[in-house]
């Protein structure tokens, strides 16, 4: 391992840094509270230290009923219902959180507060190593306060909590959860199991499993959009007049087909376990967990490409044409954690820690072929220091330390081994004045990026040379808040944050067998820089709750992906760029009671969201991938222990699209479900009836790399279970 001194003396210290409670928004969407937007009295991230932070201007938590229900196989599409949430829908196997228009680098996935430690920021085919089976609770975090986890939350955060390292003495001495669930659009079944169990009144050991496996994907009209199907239709044509019909007979069967999504089949397991000692004085926990999935990469027509055996200089050596072989891709992670407390009294509260390390590799294979193996073994580690509430002054001090040693190997190749060390500092401070609230958040950040033998341009036996990249990065944000009413809150943010470019963004330059693409980054990227505003409104009036935000923000030296046009071995060029940017965005979401039963009455209530981006460059083009608007509206009800939803979600066509990238038409999807408690409507476990896209309809994610050939499931009748006791 190549852990640098410093984090091997510093950063094993770590824990999650923000909090909140009562003041925001938890969505549970259960038979026994129909109602969205409840206020609840649980700590979002466990720092409760900070629970009336308000720098987090929007903060969704998903648990319960809805979250059994929306359980999909990757995080990013279990959280598509949430405002300002997208998805990049890249696979049925790999799909990443879109969060207010940002993806990739800008969005952190994190579990228990700390980074996954795997490589799906870096690139849209590689799966996020969370499965949701086992996920106790998601939090959806936005607004400037997120960035101390880091300068890559830009767009804001994605936590997913377990039981892993457990937190608590079970109260009877053991729990166990089990969630099951069968979904028919890709003959998907699964199921997870945990148990927490006392060895003695203080420790606490935790058990869990999962499997999950899925088929190809059944979809709602043709698998290729309007665009490409008229590309297959047009080089029928030219194949069939030139004589070759078993060309033009292939590009007229890729224009035809439909019902099924070829080569998206899936299949993961996991197992982990844990040991906490639990008591007055604080707590100290280890964990250790292996995730295992293999899942296809649905090709897009054309993207064939041609190349020699790995470089290996051969004058007999045959060239090989990867278009026609099926491409999987295999990935396992080991990982272990560790989580710390230990109370103090006085001006600090309380020390905390948190640590976790990742061996991590995926494959990707070209049939029965391995093409390329990513390598990445990281450390991240947090140590905060939570300061007591002091006469309405609250907050916390830490350092945050991150390393990563990747490598590819293989004919694609397309980034050089390169090793990632960033450490960084940060504070957050609130001050309670009565009705008005101030806060403040400062976090310094340096970042190295070393590799060698990096590409200077686009020929294969052009020159190579070293790179030592270093950046530092200084964020703050400040926000002030008001107390309109004890139940309604108003406020300000402002913000300023930084962030060094990753190494696939500097580095990349090759092809990609799985993205079907030719990458380049550009090994002279500057820090990307960012000015950031936005109001909020949250809180309840009478039998309505909401939490509504605009927000905004100019980039200097913004990066992105973009296609050129240009192709490099058969393969569309996508090169990494810098240029000024601006984002504006509106997300809410409304709820109200129309009746309220109470206890095993009759109640009825519905919800509204709605969210929009909009995005350009400094020359007035769009940036690439942006969701367009969407609304979502559905109406709960329930009866003692017998609860039911319907709703609609509706996007509109985006039009507003970067260049050599399609308009993705307007879509409108109809879900409906039924739950059943049969154990009574306060007990957690749970039998759930749901039909989701019931018209089957032809549904595509603009915020998807490959929407254009991987379309959302068709009608999916799904069946899932949950059982806690």
């Amino acid at each position: 391992m190549k852990f640098t001194a410093l984090l091997l003396a510093t950063s094993v210290l770590a824990a999650p840094v923000l909090a909140q409670t009562s003041d925001h928004t938890e969505r549970d969407r259960s038979s026994r509270n129909p109602v969205h937007g409840e206020t609840t009295d649980e700590v979002v991230i466990s720092a409760p230290g900070l629970e009336r932070l308000d720098l987090l201007a929007g903060t969704s938590v998903i648990t319960g009923d809805e979250l059994v229900r929306d359980i999909r196989g990757q995080i990013g599409e279990s959280l598509t219902q949430v405002p300002g949430v997208s998805a990049t829908s890249f696979s049925p196997g790999a799909s990443r959180p879109v969060l207010r228009g940002f993806q990739g680098e800008r969005v952190r996935v994190l579990t228990d507060g700390l980074g996954t430690l795997d490589v799906s920021n870096t690139s849209t085919d590689h799966a996020v190593s969370i499965e949701p089976l086992t996920a106790e609770r998601i939090e959806v975090l936005r607004g400037p306060a997120v960035l101390l986890f880091g300068s890559q939350a830009i767009g804001g955060a994605v936590n997913v909590l377990d039981r892993r390292i457990p937190r608590a003495v079970p109260e009877n001495g053991f729990h166990v959860d089990a969630i099951g669930a069968y979904g028919s659009a890709a003959d998907e079944r699964g199921g997870g199991a945990a148990v927490d169990f006392a060895i003695t009144p203080q420790i606490v050991a935790h058990i869990d499993g999962s499997y999950r496996k899925s088929d190809d994907l059944r979809v709602g009209g043709y698998v290729l959009s309007d665009p490409l199907r008229a590309e297959q239709l047009e080089i029928a044509a030219e194949e069939a007049d030139e004589g070759h019909l078993e060309e033009a007979e292939e590009a007229l069967e890729n224009a035809n087909r439909r019902g099924r999504l070829p080569n998206s089949g899936t299949r993961t397991y996991t197992l982990g376990g844990g040991l906490a000692l639990i008591n007055d004085g604080g707590s100290l926990g280890f964990s250790a967990g292996y995730y295992d999935t293999n899942y296809g990469v649905p090709a897009r027509p054309g993207a064939e490409h041609h190349h020699d055996d790995g470089g290996v200089v051969d004058p007999d050596a045959e060239e090989h044409d990867h278009g026609e072989e099926a491409v999987t891709i295999g990935l396992k992670q080991f990982r272990a954690d560790v989580r710390g407390e230990v109370k103090i009294g006085g001006f600090i509260d309380a020390l905390r820690v948190r640590a976790g390390y990742s061996d991590y590799e995926h494959t990707e294979f070209e049939g029965e072929e391995v093409g390329t193996v990513f390598n990445a073994e990281g450390f991240e580690g947090r140590l905060e220091l939570v300061q007591a509430n002091r006469n309405g002054w609250r907050g916390v001090t830490g350092f945050q330390g991150f390393t990563r040693d990747f490598a590819a190997v293989g004919a694609e190749a397309f980034v050089p081994q390169n090793v990632t060390d960033q450490y960084g500092f940060f504070t957050l401070q609130e001050v309670d004045l009565g009705a008005i609230g101030l806060e403040g958040a400062l976090r310094y950040e340096h970042t190295r990026v070393r590799a060698g033998e990096v590409k200077l341009d686009l020929d294969e036996d052009g020159p190579t040379a070293a790179f030592d990249r270093r950046f530092d990065a200084f964020s703050g944000a400040i926000g002030l808040s008001y107390a309109v009413t004890p139940q309604v809150k108003v406020g300000v943010n402002a913000s300023r944050a930084v962030r060094a470019p990753s190494a696939e963004e500097l580095f990349s330059n090759g092809p990609h067998i799985a993205t079907q693409s030719y990458e380049v980054g550009n090994p002279n990227f500057r820090t990307e820089k960012s000015w950031g505003g936005e109001v909020y409104a949250r809180g309840a009036a009478g039998p309505v709750r909401f939490q509504i935000a605009a927000y905004a923000n100019w980039f200097d030296d913004y990066i992105y992906e973009v296609a050129t046009g240009d192709e490099i071995d058969e393969l569309p060029v996508f090169e990494f760029r810098q240029s000024d940017a601006r984002y504006l965005g509106v997300e809410g979401e409304v709820s109200t009671t129309f009746i309220d039963g109470g206890e095993g009455g009759f109640s009825l209530g519905g919800n509204l969201v709605a969210d929009y981006v909009n995005a350009e460059l400094g020359d007035g083009s769009a940036v690439p991938r942006i969701p367009p608007f969407r609304v979502l509206a559905g109406i709960d009800a329930s009866q003692g222990a017998f609860g039911g939803r319907v709703e609609v979600e509706h996007a509109i066509r985006q039009t507003r699209v970067a260049a050599f990238e399609t308009e993705t038409p307007a879509f409108t999807l109809v879900n409906a479900s039924v739950t059943w408690h049969p154990l009574g409507e306060k007990r957690e476990t749970a039998i759930i009836l749901s039909a989701n896209n019931i018209f089957d309809v032809d549904a595509r994610r603009h915020a998807s790399f490959t929407k254009d050939f991987v379309p959302l499931p068709g009608r999916d009748i799904r069946v899932s279970a949950r059982l806690s006791f």
